[in-house]
């Protein structure tokens, strides 16, 4: 009888390079990571972006300050009431311009539906990510439409809207639109229940992101992130209750925050602060006054030579618009300052040393919207 001996062999291996992007399903858009890989786990990865560049700060310095709103939609058109908003806030603060009281109520009305609609689409997403395949989105999807639906009420349009003004917003709200909005401020916590119900304790998920893709609290304030990813790190900042702007000093709400600031964190985040822009909703619709929705404003805006900041709390972290005048026209200096760009900075230290598999998920937990990175 003879035994065999086996001996273990260890083959040495050698890092290899793979670029995952610019047209692939998970990046969210013509994004590109160039990673560096030890068989499937990550050493390195370099985000590559540029694609998708379209030189809208540089049109903007061509055009009159209010012919730039409509240029505002195209940067993060899953928000683009948010985009609107922070642009004619600068332009207003540039050039002293008031705000009736009714525009103040529709503008907060408007940016709190947005950041719901953007949510939702940000949660469904990030499912997808895990694995999910369609049916969580296809339910955010159902309440998404719903939203929608008031937008295009308000101004004819489903995705970029172009309905804040300087000086306040186009046109009034429709008599429908209370009733339809009171409907689905009755409706949307059961179907977030109902989110909540499939998914809050789902053993995949947890399993998938749960301790994935840590942002600590020191990195997360290190890099200036903000919105969501930032909360889920346990900081407790929301320019709405920071530095207030527009009437938000006038309603009560919480800002959910994380502990891990791992990817489920920011996934829960989302989910807790849609229930708050719905109190913030229910207040805004309960106080809104009468009166005009927007004041005498000249068709051609010459704002005193000067320079202005303005920033809100975006549904993907702090977006601010940086203009300065020369007296003309047009803003001689137009840059944003666009949350996702700032929160993709630390994507290569929340992927070292995880699977490929992870890495889309993490990227999937920041919610990018590509068109506000390139500009």
């Amino acid at each position: 009888m003879t035994t065999k001996t086996t001996r273990e062999i260890t083959l040495p291996t050698e890092p290899f390079a793979v670029n995952i992007g610019p047209a692939h399903p998970s990046t969210h858009g013509v994004f590109r990571m160039l990673t560096t890989l030890d068989g499937e786990v990550i050493l390195n990865m370099e985000p590559i972006f540029g694609y998708l560049h379209r030189g809208i700060e540089k049109l903007a310095e061509e055009r009159t300050y209010g012919g730039c709103v409509p240029l505002t939609d195209r940067l993060d058109y899953l928000a683009s009431m948010s985009n609107n908003l922070a642009y004619v806030l600068a332009v207003e603060k540039l050039a002293g311009i008031a705000v009736p009281e009714r525009a103040e109520y529709i503008r907060v009305i408007m940016a709190e539906l947005q950041r719901i609609a953007s949510h939702l689409i940000a949660v469904g997403a990030f499912l997808n990510d895990c694995g999910a395949f369609m049916t969580p989105i296809l339910y955010m999807l159902r309440e998404r439409e719903k939203i929608l639906d008031l937008f295009d009420m308000v101004c004819g349009q489903r995705l970029t809207y172009n309905y804040m003004r300087v000086g306040g917003v186009s046109q009034d709200i429709p008599e429908e639109f209370a009733p339809a909005l009171k409907k689905f401020l009755k409706e949307m916590p059961g179907w977030i229940n109902e989110y909540e119900w499939l998914l809050k304790e789902n053993e995949i998920l947890l399993a998938r992101a749960k301790g994935v893709g840590i942002l600590t609290r020191e990195m997360a304030i290190n890099i200036s992130a903000s919105g969501p990813v930032l909360r889920a790190s346990g900081v407790e900042w929301d320019i709405r209750r920071a530095d207030p702007y527009s009437i938000y000093d006038r309603f009560e709400f919480d800002i959910p925050t994380g502990k891990a600031g791992d990817c489920y964190d920011r996934y829960r985040v989302r989910v807790e602060e849609m229930r708050q822009s719905l109190r913030i909703l229910e207040q805004a619709l309960k106080d809104l006054p009468g009166g005009e929705v927007r004041s005498e404003v000249p068709h051609l805006i010459r704002p005193p030579a000067g320079e202005a900041y303005s920033h809100i709390e975006a549904p993907r972290g702090e977006l601010g618009f940086y203009l300065v005048s020369d007296g003309s026209i047009a803003p001689y200096r137009f840059h944003v300052r666009a949350p996702t760009l700032i929160n993709l900075t630390a994507l290569n230290d929340m992927m070292r040393g995880w699977k490929v598999a992870d890495l889309i998920l993490i990227f999937g937990s920041i919610d990018i919207c590509l068109a506000e990175v390139d500009r």
